[in-house]
Order: structure tokens, then sequence, then C-alpha cells
């Protein structure tokens, strides 16, 4: 179980030192948050699992992650049809 949770973590921070350092495309950075989504799932899931709790906790972090997955998604549509592309390193804070 130790081993487990050492490779979460190594995950975890490896998503993190991804979503860091790509800075050029939304498209990228919305993959990466997704794979930190997922990684907290599977490690709630790991913790409820171990603890016999109920699962109603996972079905509401389901439902929010998808909720910001579809939010992260109709950002990414409006910057395409307002800009004509993904590339964070065009736009500047003044075009939001």
């Amino acid at each position: 179980m130790l081993s487990i949770i050492f490779i979460l973590w190594y995950m975890y921070f490896c998503g993190m030192i991804i979503l860091c350092s790509i800075r050029k495309h939304l498209l990228l950075t919305l993959l990466s948050l997704e794979y930190l989504i997922m990684i907290t799932f599977f490690a709630f899931f790991l913790f409820l699992l171990n603890y016999s709790f109920e699962y109603y906790f996972i079905i509401f972090f389901l439902t929010f992650s998808v909720c910001e997955g579809v939010l992260g998604l109709s950002v990414l549509v409006s910057m395409i049809r307002c800009h004509g592309n993904d590339n964070l390193m065009n736009m500047s804070s003044l075009m939001w």
C-alpha cells in the first residue's frame, strides 16, 4: 500500500510540473489538469476503499470534474472562434 501512495505522489508531482511548464497551448494545459483530476480521483477511491466509507463523495467529485472539463472546453472553443487558435503566447492579458 505504501508503494502505491508513493507512485500516486510521484504521478501527481509530475502532473504539476507539466502543468507549470507547458504554457504555450490551452489544450495542453487542460489535458494536464484532467490528468491531475484523474490522479486525485484514483487517490480518493483508494482512500475510501481502504477505510470502507461510502462512495457518494466519488460521485460528487466526478460530477464537479466533468463540469470543470466542460468549462475548460467551452473557454477553448470560445478562444478558437474569436482568435483563430489556442496559442497562449499570442494572447495579452488585456484581450481577455
